[in-house]
């Protein structure tokens, strides 16, 4: 049966269609958008967004957890919990990301998470694929990845993370500039898959060779990379002045300072800032002890306090954020959390914008705060907030 979503103010690549109307086909893709006057079939259920917000699904391409559950545990429970979790703040799909670790860990983690990858296999946000973080990193920028398992990139092994992740890799974050880094990004980019710079200390003109190779993506920008000086640009410089590189961008205002935030989209503008949650375990919990990690006050920092150990971040919050960030009107910021994403991991014929044929993923926002009200994924709504909540 077609349903129908009315009275929205549905935000389209064309504009903002106030008093909107978006019907959403019994195959779970968009079949039209227009105003609360169109025509449509008797036979169509109507249900009323008054005074919402229709806005599309945020896609977080570097997620390794949340509300307890982690993509390493490398079980079919975990990644659903995580699905379910980030839906409930507005998440429509995600790529489940991969930390430095043994080589027989990652390979358990993407066997589990390629085997979930696809429509309805999770209850909440779709799993749409796979981000490889390390392990061919830069140990000086290491943070907190393990810093035994760091290894420089080996064709051979790429092979064999890509055979056991089903194909399904989209992005991988690497050093380019560590032993057979470019060698590794002239590879991955050959199979389509994007590569970003992260973990390391590249200067600024080996960034500009990387993405003479195929470099296209920065990874968590300013964190875990050589910073920008004066005399050495290094890759936090590269991001900003280059204008093939798209930047990440954890927006907590704990990683990044909240003018440090505004001068990203500044510079390189929404188009080009790619907003994620980099959200661990546990994210979602009290704050405490968390292995070898501690939360206070939703900062997730190393036991021994030396560096900053993922984040307790949605991308709701991460949408909050920026626009009191930076002044930007909601509008201006909504596609660096969802046609940039698509575009840089591939998904954007089918997500990332609200277009009649694209799979009807969408949030409903309360127009004042801009809390997740509902979250609809494929046409199938995976969260409603309680009114009591």
């Amino acid at each position: 049966m077609t349903v129908g979503y009315a009275n929205a103010s549905i935000y389209t690549p064309q504009g903002i269609i106030e008093r909107g109307l978006l019907l959403v086909d019994d195959d779970g893709t968009i079949a039209s958008i227009g105003d609360t006057e169109m025509a449509v079939s008797p036979d169509v259920e109507i249900r009323d967004a008054s005074g919402l917000l229709l806005v599309p699904g945020f896609i977080d391409v570097h997620i390794h957890g949340g509300n307890g559950f982690s993509v390493m545990a490398a079980e079919l429970e975990h990644l659903d919990g995580i699905s379910r979790f980030h839906a409930a703040h507005g998440t429509t799909a995600f790529l489940a990301t991969t930390t430095t670790a043994p080589l027989d860990r990652i390979v358990h983690a993407l066997e589990s998470a390629g085997s979930a990858v696809g429509r309805g296999r999770l209850g909440g946000a779709e799993l749409a694929g796979i981000h490889l973080e390390g392990p061919y990193i830069d140990e000086k920028r290491r943070g907190a990845q393990s810093k035994d398992d760091i290894r420089p990139p080996d064709g051979r092994e790429i092979e064999q993370l890509l055979a056991a992740s089903n194909g399904q890799i989209r992005l991988v974050t690497l050093a380019p500039e560590v032993d057979g880094g470019l060698k590794a990004v002239r590879q991955l980019n050959g199979l389509g898959i994007t590569v970003s710079a992260g973990h390391s200390d590249a200067t600024y003109a080996e960034v500009v060779e990387a993405v003479g190779c195929g470099l296209r993506h920065t990874t968590h920008h300013f964190n875990g990379m050589s910073p920008l000086h004066h005399r050495e640009p290094g890759l936090a410089g590269a991001g900003l002045l280059l204008d093939e590189l798209t930047c990440e961008l954890i927006c907590d205002g704990i990683h990044v300072h909240p003018a440090v935030v505004k001068l990203l989209f500044d510079t390189k503008g929404p188009l080009n800032v790619c907003m994620i949650t980099d959200a661990v375990t546990c994210a979602g919990l009290p704050d405490g002890d968390y292995g070898e990690v501690t939360m206070n006050d939703g900062q997730i920092y190393l036991k021994d306090g030396s560096s900053l150990a993922g984040s307790s971040l949605t991308m709701g919050q991460a949408l909050r954020n920026a626009i009191a960030f930076t002044g930007y009107a909601l509008e201006e910021i909504l596609p660096s959390l969802t046609l940039v994403p698509a575009r840089q991991v591939g998904l954007l014929d089918s997500k990332g914008t609200l277009e009649a044929g694209k799979d009807a993923d969408f949030v409903l926002l309360d127009p004042k705060a801009l809390q997740v009200m509902q979250t609809v994924v494929r046409g199938k709504t995976v969260y409603r907030r309680e009114s009591d909540e």
